[in-house]
């Protein structure tokens, strides 16, 4: 929890200073200093609220005198007309947070939303949906919080959480058990608590895997559907198993039927359209 603060505090810091500068030049030229107002979040789309709880570090970043009056939580659905929150205090600072707060609330919605549809697809099977590392760069935490709070399990954060033997891993390494055997001796030799995955092309390749020792979870990479059911067969239960490859809102419910614990999908974070919203001041009576 610790180190999510000090992710979440960091990247904070930096879009402030991208976004502002050397200051906001137009509300310090157009507003007096020391002016009082208030604004609302209001959202003008269906779906998956998400990034409130950022927002909040947001505000609080740019200053921590503003007031923020909160009316819908995370992963609440939401709809055209509906008030997230009121935020108080300096003009200035108000406007100064709008955009990242905003920015950073339709891409978590576009998110959470996207991922909220698979769950419910996925609705009387045994299989949940994972994110990827398909992210945009810098923003991974919050795309990986997004996912979680539309009802999607996070994978891997980064390269240093989990050991994944993919393809070209494999032929680099001269094959599928000189790959596992080196990993293994890698996680030994470094004191190193991690899983093992490794991606698998096809079933004489899932074979090798199943006769060697020391993996976890096999991922089976864009596998035809009666080949996935028959891997999922072959491994029963042994390994934990995850599908990934070109999987859709159109077939993922198919793919969930195959028997997979996992789908992995990279379009949770790299095609999602954002909810759209903005930030309205409010007329004072």
């Amino acid at each position: 929890m610790d180190s999510d603060i000090t992710h979440l505090k960091t990247f904070i810091r930096q879009a402030l200073i991208e976004d502002i500068g050397d200051g906001d030049h137009t509300s310090l030229s157009t507003i007096p200093a020391g002016q009082q107002g208030e604004a609302k979040l209001l959202v003008k789309d269906h779906g998956i609220l998400a990034g409130v709880s950022v927002a909040l570090e947001i505000f609080k970043a740019v200053d921590s005198a503003l007031k923020v009056e909160v009316h819908i939580s995370d992963g609440a659905e939401v709809q055209p007309g509906d008030i997230a929150f009121f935020v108080k205090g300096s003009v200035h600072s108000i406007l100064a947070a709008e955009r990242l707060v905003l920015n950073v609330m339709q891409r978590m919605s576009g998110v959470a939303t996207t991922t909220h549809r698979v769950v419910k697809l996925l609705e009387g099977t045994d299989t949940k949906v994972l994110d990827t590392r398909k992210t945009t760069p810098g923003l991974r935490y919050l795309e990986k919080l997004a996912v979680k709070i539309g009802g999607g399990v996070n994978h891997r954060f980064g390269l240093y959480d989990m050991i994944l033997i993919k393809d070209n891993h494999v032929d680099y390494a001269g094959g599928t058990a000189k790959a596992i055997e080196a990993a293994k001796s890698y996680i030994h030799a470094n004191g190193l608590n991690i899983p093992i995955e490794i991606e698998v092309r096809n079933i004489s390749e899932l074979n090798e895997v199943i006769n060697s020792s020391g993996v976890d979870r096999i991922l089976l990479d864009n596998f035809a559907f009666d080949q996935l059911k028959e891997a999922v067969a072959v491994i029963n239960k042994r390994f934990i198993t995850e599908a990934s490859g070109g999987i859709t809102e159109d077939n993922v419910l198919e793919y969930a039927q195959c028997g997979v614990d996992y789908v992995s999908m990279g379009a949770l974070t790299h095609s999602v359209k954002s909810l759209d919203m903005s930030l309205k001041a409010v007329e004072s009576n």
